[in-house]
C-alpha cells in the first residue's frame, strides 16, 4: 500500500468550507493508510464546536484518553492517525460538548456499521471490488430515459423474503440476488428500487430515518456484498434505484443530532430544525458543510455502488418552510415567502452534480405539491430531477377504483383530470409502499365487490396504469395480488402463487409489463403529449373511457387503442370514434380466462368504419366485457 489517502490539505478544507468538495468522503471518515511506513487508519471528523475529540474502539479498549484528534486550524475538522489497525476495526468518536458533556457519536462518514441494536462504526474500504458491469454503464451513459421503458419494482429487502430459520431472518445480498433478480426478470421489470439501503437503527422506520448516509445496512451483509448485488443486477440487465433521504434525520443520541453538543447538522430553532410530524430533525441547508455532506453522499452511492438512480424522499417537506406547520410555527425566508431557498439550491446543485459525474443516472422526486419545474433543468430555473412521482394521479386513481362501480359515474373526473397535467412534468406513476400500509389495504383489498369482482377491478387498475402515460412503479406483493397489507417484519405471502387465481393475476402483470416494454408507442411518449389522444372521455354515465397511444400525433402508422369498461355491465357493439382507418386486432383482454376473467368477448378484430362519430372521421364497434380493459393494435 502507498500513501494514497493523504491528510486533509488546505485546499480540501477550503472546498469543504464552501460546500463543493464532491468527494469529501475520501478525506473525512476512517481510511486505511500509511504514515511514515506504518500501516494504520486515518480518522477525520467535522465537529467545530467540540472542546475535545477522541477516537475510541476495540483497538484501545474504548478509552477516550489514548487517541485524541487534533484540530486543523479554524476549519472545525479534527484528525489523527492510529497505527497498527486496519479494516474491520470498530470505532466511535468521543466528543466533549461546549458544556463539557461527553458524547459518544458514530462517524457521519462511516462506510460500514454494526447491525442494530449495536451502533459502532466499522473501518471499511473504498474501491475494493472489481466490477463486471462496464457494458451496462456504457449503455446507461448513452440512454434517453424519457424515451425508454421504465418499470420499477419497489422492494423492501428486509421483508421481500425472510430466511425460515435464521434470527433475524434477513436475507443476505447474495441470497437476494439469487432470488430477486430472476423474479424481476420473470415480470419484465427494468429496475429494482430498494427501500432501506442506508443504515438505520429502527426496522419500523423502513429505512427513512437514516443514521448512515454512507453505510449500506448491515442487515444484508457488507458494503462489498452490496456492490456484488448491484453488479449481478446490471449483468442481468436490471437497473438498481435506491431511496435517499436528505430531508430529515432521527434524533438518536449516537447519530447526527446535536453532533458536537450544538445544532450542527440541524437548525437550532425548532421552527426550522424539527419536523413536527415525524419527530426528526431537519437539515440546515444554509450551512455549506451540511450541504457538502449530503451532496457527496449522493455521489458516493453512484460512484462506489454504481447505483442507477436515487428516489429522493419527502421533497415537498424540503421545499416549503411551513410544511406540516401551523401559523407561528415556521420562519419565512429572506423575502418573506414560504419556500426553503437553501433547500431548493441544494437540490439543484445535487441533481446537476450527479448528472455531470454520472450521465444516465436518474434522480426521482417524491413530491406531492404543485411546485413548478421539478423536472426542468436547473439552468432553466428548475430543480433538475429526471422524474417526479405523480402523486395526484395515484390518489385519484386509487380513490376511483376503490369506489363501488355504481358510484363511479359521479367521480369520472378522477380519471379524466390527469390528462390536463400529465405532461407538465416528467412523471412516474407509483403504486408504492405508502399505499398498502396503515390500514389503507392492499391493492386487491381496496377493490370493491366479491372475490371475482375484486380481481377484475384489480386487473382493470393495473391495466389503466400501464396504458396511462408515465413511467411505472409497483411495490412488491402488488404483482400477484397479495390480500393483506405490507408488514415490514414478515415476508410476502408467496403461498398465494400456488393458487390459480393469483397465478392469473401474476400472469396479467407479466403480460402488461411485456406489452409496455415491447412497444415503443407505449413508452417513447410517456413525457410527450403528442402520443396520447382521448377517443371517449365524457361517458360518465356508463363509466366507459378510451384513448389512443402512438409514437406521435403526426405519425399515421401503428397505434394502440385502450378501451375501459369500469362497471360489471357488458357493453356490446359500443361505438368509439377513431382518427385512423384500418383494422384493429385485439392483443390483450383483462377479462381473458387465462387471467381469471369470464372470457366474455370473442372479438378478435374490428374494422374502423368510414362513418364519422363524435368528431372523428371513423368509428368502431367494440364489445366491452364487464370490469375490463381491452387493448387493440392498429397494424
Amino acid at each position: 500500500m502507498t500513501e494514497s489517502t493523504p491528510a486533509l490539505t488546505e485546499f480540501d478544507l477550503h472546498l469543504f468550507a464552501e460546500g463543493s468538495h464532491h468527494r469529501i468522503y475520501r478525506k473525512l471518515g476512517a481510511h486505511v493508510d500509511l504514515l511514515d511506513g506504518e500501516r494504520g487508519v486515518r480518522f477525520a471528523v467535522w465537529a467545530p464546536n467540540a472542546q475535545r475529540v477522541s477516537v475510541i474502539g476495540d483497538f484501545n479498549d474504548w478509552d477516550g484518553g489514548r487517541h485524541p484528534l487534533t484540530p486543523l486550524g479554524a476549519s472545525g475538522v479534527w484528525e489523527t492517525f492510529v497505527p497498527h489497525i486496519g479494516l474491520g476495526a470498530l470505532y466511535k468518536y468521543l466528543l466533549y460538548a461546549p458544556n463539557g458533556a461527553a458524547l459518544h457519536k458514530i462517524d457521519p462518514y462511516a462506510m460500514q456499521m454494526q447491525l442494530r441494536p449495536e451502533s459502532a462504526c466499522i473501518v471499511a474500504a473504498l474501491d475494493d471490488y472489481e466490477w463486471g458491469d462496464a457494458a451496462w454503464l456504457e449503455q446507461r451513459r448513452c440512454w434517453d430515459p424519457q424515451r425508454a421503458p421504465i418499470l420499477a419494482y419497489e422492494v423492501h429487502p428486509g421483508s421481500w423474503r425472510r430466511h425460515p430459520t435464521r434470527v433475524p431472518g434477513f436475507l443476505t445480498w447474495h441470497e437476494l440476488a439469487d432470488q430477486l433478480i430472476s423474479h424481476a426478470q420473470e415480470f419484465h421489470y427494468t429496475h429494482i428500487e430498494l427501500l432501506g439501503v442506508a443504515e438505520h437503527p429502527l426496522d419500523d422506520s423502513w429505512g427513512y430515518q437514516v443514521t448512515g448516509y454512507y453505510a449500506p445496512t448491515a442487515r444484508h451483509g457488507t458494503p462489498r456484498d452490496f456492490r456484488r448485488f448491484v453488479d449481478r443486477c446490471h449483468q442481468a440487465g436490471l437497473g438498481v434505484l435506491m431511496d435517499w433521504v436528505p430531508g430529515h434525520f432521527p434524533r438518536d443520541a449516537h447519530g447526527l443530532a446535536r453532533f458536537d453538543g450544538t445544532a450542527l447538522y440541524e437548525h437550532a430553532d425548532p421552527r426550522q430544525g424539527e419536523h413536527p410530524d415525524w419527530g426528526t430533525n431537519v437539515f440546515n441547508y444554509g450551512r455549506n458543510e451540511v450541504r457538502n455532506f449530503l451532496l457527496a453522499s449522493a455521489l458516493y452511492w453512484a460512484e462506489q455502488f454504481h447505483i442507477d438512480g436515487l428516489r429522493v424522499d419527502a421533497v415537498a417537506s424540503m421545499l416549503y418552510l411551513d410544511y406540516a406547520r401551523k401559523d407561528g410555527e415556521w420562519i419565512p425566508n429572506r423575502h418573506g415567502g414560504r419556500e426553503n431557498l437553501e433547500a431548493i439550491e441544494f437540490l439543484k446543485q445535487t441533481n446537476q452534480a450527479l448528472h455531470d459525474y454520472h450521465p444516465g443516472a436518474l434522480t426521482i422526486a417524491e413530491e406531492s405539491t404543485a411546485f413548478g419545474g421539478v423536472t426542468r433543468a436547473p439552468h432553466l430555473g428548475g430543480l433538475g430531477f429526471d422524474f417526479k412521482w405523480n402523486m395526484g394521479w395515484m390518489n385519484d386513481t386509487l380513490r376511483y377504483f376503490a369506489l363501488d362501480p355504481v358510484h363511479r359515474r359521479h367521480e369520472h373526473r378522477l380519471i379524466t383530470f390527469s390528462s390536463t397535467y400529465a405532461f407538465s412534468e416528467r412523471f412516474m406513476l407509483p403504486l408504492s409502499h405508502d399505499e398498502v400500509v396503515h390500514e389503507k389495504r392492499s391493492l386487491l383489498g381496496k377493490a370493491p365487490g366479491d372475490d371475482w369482482q375484486k380481481k377484475a377491478n384489480y386487473r382493470l387498475l393495473l391495466g389503466y396504469m400501464t396504458a396511462h402515460p408515465g413511467k411505472k412503479l409497483m411495490f412488491m406483493g402488488g404483482e400477484f395480488g397479495q390480500w393483506h397489507e405490507w408488514r415490514h417484519y414478515e415476508q410476502l405471502d408467496w403461498a398465494l402463487l400456488q393458487d390459480g387465481h393469483h397465478r392469473g393475476l401474476a400472469d396479467w402483470n407479466k403480460a402488461l409489463n411485456r406489452l409496455y416494454r415491447t412497444h415503443v408507442e407505449l413508452y417513447a411518449t410517456d413525457c410527450d403529449g403528442g402520443g396520447f389522444q382521448w377517443l371517449d372521455a365524457d361517458n360518465a354515465d356508463e363509466s366507459v373511457f378510451a384513448f389512443l397511444r402512438r409514437r406521435s400525433s403526426w405519425e399515421n402508422d401503428t397505434a394502440f387503442l385502450f378501451a375501459f369498461n369500469c362497471t360489471p355491465v357488458p357493453r356490446n357493439a359500443y361505438l368509439i370514434g377513431a382518427p385512423l382507418e384500418g383494422c384493429y386486432r385485439k392483443i390483450l383482454d383483462s377479462d381473458d380466462r387465462a387471467f381469471g376473467g369470464s372470457g366474455y368477448s370473442q372479438q378478435a378484430e374490428i374494422a374502423a368504419e368510414p362513418h364519422g362519430w363524435r368528431g372523428f372521421p371513423h368509428r368502431m364497434r367494440i364489445d366491452l366485457p364487464p370490469l375490463s380493459m381491452t387493448v387493440w393494435r392498429r397494424a
